[in-house]
């Protein structure tokens, strides 16, 4: 008999996190559910499909540290084993001048963007180097951001920046346990965050434009894949986006 595949998934409350959540347990997967808002976290869990996976919601605050601990003892307490752990959760601050930016508000976009699915990560390493069949995946939300930045934006970009070299990290030191690390760039998923885009958000050229947005299933659709993947392949990088939005040619 198969083993049933169990994915933690981060910011599975709403947006990307909820798409990817609900398309992973239709693909048969155990997934724990994590995020700050319970509430959020158990309509993601009622919109199960049947004959799917099991859906367990485990309010979390990614960014304190015992709660990240927390939440993978409940994982492996639960379900036995890990086999994918989506960093999806993060945020960022309002656009505004570099120079005014609270540097206590700085830190905080820092320990969740960063921080926070770096001791994800962790947990989810011991688990899996541990486990047997042993090995994983690892699947970071990295953004558009993680390439170029939008004006006014330094807290977010620097984060999604550095994501891209924790991604490289956990793929080089994961290979010898047979855990591989993948970076999903997103850009302008139709989501209570990205959607604002088609309302019209500041270019490089000081003018405020709306941009194209894209169905956040199709993003969903891609962290299935990535996830489907045996663990002698894997997609570093991939980058979806609404194909009209100004990424190529940014700035």
């Amino acid at each position: 008999m198969a083993q049933t595949m169990v994915a933690v998934i981060t910011g599975a409350g709403s947006g990307i996190g909820r798409a990817s959540a609900l398309a992973l347990q239709a693909d048969g997967y155990d997934v724990v559910l994590a995020g700050r808002r319970a509430d959020e976290l158990e309509k993601t869990a009622s919109m199960a499909k049947a004959g799917g996976g099991r859906m367990l919601a485990v309010p979390t605050d990614v960014s304190n540290p015992a709660q990240v601990v927390a939440l993978f003892a409940k994982t492996k307490a639960t379900f036995g084993r890990l086999d994918v752990l989506f960093n999806n959760a993060g945020m960022g601050l309002p656009a505004g001048p570099m120079e005014d930016i609270p540097i206590e508000k700085f830190k905080q976009v820092v320990d969740l963007n960063l921080t926070a699915c770096f001791q994800c990560a962790q947990e989810a390493i011991k688990i899996m180097k541990a486990q047997s069949p042993k090995g994983g995946r690892i699947i970071n939300n990295g953004s558009i951001s993680a390439h170029a930045p939008r004006p006014m934006s330094v807290a977010y970009t620097a984060t999604k920046h550095a994501i891209t070299g924790l991604t490289k990290c956990i793929s080089l030191d994961g290979r010898i346990n047979d855990i591989a690390c993948s970076q999903i760039d997103v850009g302008n998923a139709d989501t209570a965050m990205g959607g604002r885009m088609k309302a019209g958000v500041p270019q490089a050229n000081g003018q405020i434009a709306p941009e194209a947005v894209m169905d956040v299933a199709h993003v969903a659709s891609a962290v299935r894949y990535m996830a489907s993947l045996p663990l002698d392949a894997n997609v570093q990088f991939m980058t979806i986006m609404a194909t009209k939005m100004p990424f190529v040619g940014r700035g």
